[in-house]
């Protein structure tokens, strides 16, 4: 059972309208929220809750059956797409990077650590990878 300690208060529940499926949420750049829709897209929203767009529709990238979203330190946003079988980076205002594909079957979380690893859920296997970034973007 989750309890709120003394340091943590609950917050009035947020309506995000329209969301078709959602299935994971992580933090966005400038404090939104990033939402993985079931064989949809990832859907962007504000700091305000207010809607941005998806990736597919600003970037043309195809998703499959997009998963588990998470932001990198640069602002970023890691999808990891089930269906697709690799997680993309989406850097802010450049095209879509694929970071992982090969000796994945099903990725389904993903989260950044501190010094730049991405771990990834792959669900097929029961495997939790750690791969390390050597990516640089100018």
């Amino acid at each position: 059972i989750f309890t709120l300690g003394p340091d943590l208060a609950p917050l009035a529940p947020a309506s995000l309208l329209d969301l078709e499926g959602p299935c994971w949420v992580g933090l966005a750049p400038d404090g939104g929220l990033a939402v993985s829709e079931e064989f949809g897209d990832v859907r962007l929203f504000g700091s305000a809750r207010q809607p941005l767009g998806s990736l597919g529709d600003l970037t043309g990238h195809p998703f499959g059956s997009p998963a588990g979203v998470c932001t990198d330190a640069a602002g970023g946003v890691i999808v990891a797409d089930q269906r697709r079988r690799q997680v993309t980076l989406f850097p802010q205002a450049r095209a879509p990077i694929c970071l992982v594909s090969e000796g994945l079957r099903r990725p389904l979380g993903v989260a950044c650590g501190p010094q730049g690893q991405l771990l990834v859920a792959d669900a097929e296997d029961g495997n939790i990878k750690v791969y390390q970034s050597h990516l640089e973007l100018d």
